[in-house]
Parts: structure tokens; sequence; C-alpha cells
């Protein structure tokens, strides 16, 4: 898989943006500017077959706006989340290696049901099992991390744990809601598609690489086996702790289904870098007409690239 504009025609008409000048919006701002078919703006967080030769699309980062827990529009407390009809729920987080976070949810009388967890501007959907219980693995967004579990009917429960080693990794998360598929996308030390350093969906590697200063990997959150789902991916480098010095170039591909085709798709991206805070954009994308199903349009600068230096 290529990801150059100067390849060989292919069923989606090309288009090269040029960067226009970004303005910093204050995080209050529902500034939106529109480039091409290609929309960022500040506002609050909603959320390959392959093709050889995707389109690609030079996105300026126009829009962002600093993502705290007191600001989030997800406004839960303790109080609002205390389980109802005598429903016990219990959730602990435990920090462990490579800043990320065990969860473990246990809700012995919502069996097999949908709930949502909520951090730090992330949202992903999961389902119970048979015992009303779900251990989760989630890359930390912030070195006091609170986590959100709420379930439709209104119960809910927050846990939080302290991770002291978040200062030593980039994270890079793409969200979304429903069918449509997209995927980061990092070429580590000047890898190419395809190349051991091309860290993806199809190879997301684990955090052990991570852990010993190796290289990347991706996490996937959220489940497709329910309706419309909110989904996220995370890709994790440990930019202080890496054995080679380099760069980490980052992408975002949207692939064309015949559930998207045709129509807009909506997306959010957050990018943390050595414990800074997280920082947040909202993507609108015009999807091209459903002859165009199984190619790939190619997000660029949607995220800052990573530079790791030599320790």
């Amino acid at each position: 898989m290529q990801s150059t504009s100067s390849a060989a025609p292919d069923p989606i008409e090309k288009k090269q943006i040029e960067p226009t000048a970004g303005r910093t919006l204050d995080a209050r701002a529902a500034d939106e500017i529109l480039i091409s078919n290609v929309v960022l703006t500040s506002a609050e967080p909603a959320p390959p077959k392959s093709s050889s030769e995707p389109t690609q699309f030079s996105v300026e980062k126009v829009a962002s706006a600093s993502v705290s827990p007191d600001k989030l529009d997800l406004e839960y407390s303790k109080r609002d989340l205390a389980p109802r009809r005598e429903c016990k729920l219990e959730l602990s987080a435990t920090a462990i290696a490579a800043a990320m976070v065990k969860l473990n949810l246990v809700a012995p009388c919502l069996i097999n049901q949908r709930f949502t967890v909520h951090h730090n501007g992330m949202m992903f959907s999961e389902v119970t099992n048979s015992d009303g219980n779900s251990v989760l693995t989630i890359p930390a967004l912030t070195e006091q991390p609170v986590f959100i579990v709420s379930f439709p009917g209104g119960n809910g429960v927050v846990a939080s744990t302290r991770v002291t080693s978040l200062e030593n990794y980039g994270r890079a998360v793409v969200q979304w809601r429903g069918a449509s598929r997209f995927h980061i996308h990092a070429l580590e030390y000047a890898a190419d598609y395809g190349d051991v350093g091309h860290v993806w969906a199809d190879a997301p590697r684990d955090m052990k690489a991570a852990a010993l200063g190796e290289g990347g990997y991706l996490t996937r959150l959220g489940t497709m086996a329910i309706d419309n789902p909110l989904l996220a991916e995370v890709y994790t480098f440990p930019v202080a702790t890496a054995v080679h010095e380099g760069e980490v170039r980052l992408s975002i591909e949207a692939e064309v289904t015949n559930g998207n085709c045709g129509r807009n798709v909506e997306a959010q991206t957050l990018q943390i870098i050595e414990g800074s805070v997280a920082k947040a954009q909202e993507i609108v994308l015009a999807m091209p007409d459903c002859n165009a199903v199984g190619d790939f349009l190619v997000l660029k600068n949607t995220f800052n690239d990573m530079k790791i230096a030599q320790k």
C-alpha cells in the first residue's frame, strides 16, 4: 500500500489540500473551518481490503482545544451514578506496565448489558459477560485517570488510579461512532507500508514492545457486537525510553464501505505527548460515491509526528 498522491489514477478523484494558516481556538469556541470535504472543529466531543493507491488529504491542524476532566460534556458525579434498583456495582482501576490501566467491572445484575467507558474525553462501548463482569486494559490519557462506566438505564460507577509512567509515552487516539472504519497508521523510523515498523490494526504489536523501548503498539477499544457502537484506536510509543532516535509518522485512513459511501462520517482525535494535556479535534469527512467501496482516504496532519531524541 502506498501513501503518495503521484501514483496511477484511482476511482476517487485526487485532491491535495494545501495547508492554510491555522487558528488556535479557545476551548469554548465553536468556530468551524471547511477545507474541501474535510472539516475540523473545536466543538465538544460527539466522537484495509487493500487499495493500492489511497487518495490523500493533507489537513492543516486548524482547531484544537484542551480537554480536561472538569470540562467534559459528561457531567457525571458519584452521586449521579449511584446504582439504582439495589444494583450493586463495583469498579476498580489498577495501573500496569506501559502506562496502561486494568479496569475490572463487577455488575451481577446487569448480565450481557451494553455499557460505555468514559476517560478524559475518550469514549467506547462494551458489553458485560454472562456473569455481569468485564475486564478491560485501557491506555491512560492522564497521570491521575478517572474512569466512568455508565449503563443505559442510569446505573454507573467511577474508579480512579495513578499512572506515574505516562510522561514516558506519546499517545494518539482516533474515535468514532457506528460501522465506519478508521485506522491509525504509524510508520516508525522511516518504515514504509508493510515494513516491520508499520504499526496498525493488522500489525498492532503489544505493550511489551513499548515497555522495553523497542517500538509502539496499537490498542483497539470497543466492540462491534452491538448497534451503533462507540469505538476507538490508540497508538502508544515510548518517546522518553526508546532505544533509537528518529521519528514516527502518523496518519489516519478511513475506509470507503457500503455503509458510509456517499455520506459524511465523523470522528475525533486526541493526542498526548510526554504527559501533556490531551488535545481534541473533530473531523467531518465527505466520503466518495459507492463506486469507490474498498478504497481508503488518507488524512495527514491530523496528529503531530513523534520525534524521538537519542538518550
